[in-house]
């Protein structure tokens, strides 16, 4: 049972990072098709808050709200999993995308353009274009979950396993890191304005002189790209 200090302490750490809540689910809602509620992401969010809130141990060496945006992020991911919204073919069509990429890739020893890919898969440009918006707005990088199942396997207290995890965790971070760099320079670009500079599709268009839409565009190749690139992770 929880002290009235302890409750206290809790109600404070929640307060105090509410607005992370938000910023994470508009992060994640912005991958996700629009018939996801931002408001069902902010409430499994905050569960996600209270829980971080209630088993935060700083003697782990990070500070809360890096714990907390962790265990936030798995929350709305386990919510949006539960909602089902991902049918069997959108996980079939990424498979076959990325490894007509990567047998393009290995062919030429070049990048894969949009047309070649959707001629390996037999399909239009358009075709492939709306697959390929289907499979990243159902998907979402899994590096989030392991990083919210590293802190619940830390905080079990077997740091020799967290030891290790971290260890792959940090070697994913670098293959992914030199597979950014291998992307074609507008690629790169997208990436480094939407992630880095945190502008919207429609900025970013403004910044490139193309539309939204060709953003869009961009953005799931460069997804797709990287997933046959880190087919190995």
């Amino acid at each position: 049972m929880y002290t009235e200090a302890a409750n206290e302490r809790i109600e404070k750490l929640v307060v105090a990072n509410a607005s992370l809540v938000k910023k994470i689910a508009l992060h994640i809602k912005g991958r996700l098709p629009d018939h996801v509620q931002l408001d069902d992401l902010i409430q499994a969010g905050m569960v996600g808050l209270i829980e971080a809130a209630r088993n935060f141990d700083p003697t782990k060496g990070a500070s809360f709200e890096t714990y907390a945006g962790i265990r936030i992020q798995g929350a709305i991911i386990d919510e949006t999993r539960r909602g089902d919204w991902v049918p069997r073919s959108v996980h079939r069509n990424a498979r076959l995308i990325s490894q007509a990429i990567e047998k393009i890739e290995q062919e030429t020893g070049r990048d894969a353009q949009p047309q070649e890919v959707a001629d390996a898969l037999g399909v239009s440009l358009d075709d492939y274009w709306k697959m390929s918006a289907d499979v990243n707005s159902g998907h979402i990088f899994e590096l989030d979950q392991d990083d919210a199942r590293q802190w619940e396997e830390n905080t079990a207290g077997d740091e020799d396993q967290f030891t290790s995890q971290q260890v792959e965790q940090d070697k994913f971070k670098q293959a992914l890191a030199e597979a950014i760099k291998t992307l074609p320079e507008r690629e790169k670009l997208v990436l480094a304005l939407y992630y880095d500079e945190e502008l919207n599709l429609k900025e970013i268009g403004a910044v490139l002189g193309v539309s939204e839409s060709r953003v869009s565009q961009i953005m799931n190749q460069t997804a797709l790209r990287l997933r046959a690139r880190l087919k190995g992770w």
